[in-house]
């Protein structure tokens, strides 16, 4: 398993808040306007060559929507020229255009991702809260295949569309995405606990995305649902098989994702340049404009107890798949207040648990 100590897989950049969507789930409760505070082009720019010196990260521009910012193709290209992989997600509105598509691929771009949260235009556009969106994904997704650029197909699950999910694969397999990126919800932003699945929910939705695995042209990777790992894990040895490629490795979607957590080789950096472990963990640990973006990742106290398995409260600090897992550090502070405890939407009991209460 890949150490994360000195340098993260992955880095998120929330260029700006502003988004002309209002989505049900908005972890940046967005809002139509720029916010003054955002980094400047050239404090974005010092930014990308901060992210460079912590080697070969993958370099995320997201939102709010990235095309909000005039400079957005400028940081593209600065951003692939200097060695950053790079790629960006940008919202499903007027200004996301065939010619805005052309222009990422010409920029060097690596891969767009759209969200579908609904295989339609009534279950997506309700989700989004304005009409003409799920339209306008499409679009994207047909213009991105016309010029070559690869893409993901990102989905929020909630209660909304828990039903719907394998409607949804199905849209991605046809819109040749090379990733399905499925998010799990974290009550922070605009998210409401009542759209939240239950823990038992959850594992239907990780046999569901197993299976969908063993026979979909993507890969499919979670955020926000370590425990997926964990799930996979299991059903590989209860099938007895190397995992859904039946390759002898473990499917490539879970070992780049191998030990990933937030602020485990995952790193988010604000629209005003503050360090997060995680876009829905807003814990500052410093600021790029004061602190260098790879000194706060490996130094700062935050970062340290969250890649302290040892540290981790409750039954996720007692578990055979803490390693693997971990747990949503974003979750249990969301849900608990503590990003030490447990997730609480975990069903697993670990075997120490189990062990000890039957010598009882």
């Amino acid at each position: 398993m890949r150490d994360f100590s000195e340098a993260p897989f992955l880095v998120i950049w929330e260029t700006t808040q502003a988004c002309d969507l209002a989505c049900k789930h908005c972890r940046a409760s967005a809002q139509p306007g720029r916010d003054a505070q955002e980094l400047s082009t050239s404090e974005a720019k010092a930014l990308l060559r901060q992210v460079k010196r912590l080697g070969d990260p993958l370099m995320v521009f997201t939102g709010g929507d990235p095309l909000k910012r005039d400079d957005l193709l400028q940081l593209l290209e600065y951003s692939v020229s200097i060695g950053l992989r790079t790629t960006v997600t940008p919202s499903a509105t007027p200004l996301l255009t065939a010619e805005a598509i052309e222009r990422f691929k010409a920029c060097g771009v690596a891969r767009m991702a759209i969200s579908i949260d609904g295989p339609d235009a009534q279950s997506h556009d309700d989700f989004r809260q304005v009409a003409g969106s799920f339209q306008t994904s499409i679009d994207a997704l047909n213009s991105a295949r016309a010029c070559g650029l690869e893409t993901q197909v990102n989905t929020t699950v909630t209660r909304s569309n828990l039903h719907l999910l394998a409607d949804i694969a199905a849209l991605v397999a046809a819109s040749g995405a090379r990733l399905w990126s499925v998010f799990f919800l974290i009550v922070t932003g605009r998210a409401q606990l009542d759209d939240d699945l239950s823990a038992a929910e959850y594992e239907q939705v990780f046999e569901f995305l197993y299976e969908t695995s063993l026979i979909a042209p993507f890969d499919i990777k979670t955020t926000e649902a370590q425990h997926y790992r964990r799930y996979v894990a299991q059903r590989r040895k209860l099938d007895g098989v190397a995992g859904p490629s039946r390759s002898g490795h473990a499917p490539p979607s879970i070992a780049r994702q191998a030990g990933i957590n937030d602020g485990k080789g995952f790193v988010f950096v604000s629209r005003r340049g503050e360090i997060f472990p995680s876009g829905f963990l807003s814990i500052s640990a410093g600021n790029v404009r004061d602190v260098e973006l790879g000194h706060a990742y490996r130094t700062a106290p935050l970062f340290l107890s969250l890649r302290d398995s040892s540290q981790l409260d409750g039954k996720c600090g007692g578990c055979d798949f803490k390693n693997l897992c971990g747990g949503s550090r974003s979750r249990a502070y969301a849900l608990t207040g503590d990003y030490l405890a447990s997730d609480p939407r975990c069903v697993y009991i670990p075997v120490q648990l189990l062990t000890g209460a039957s010598a009882m």
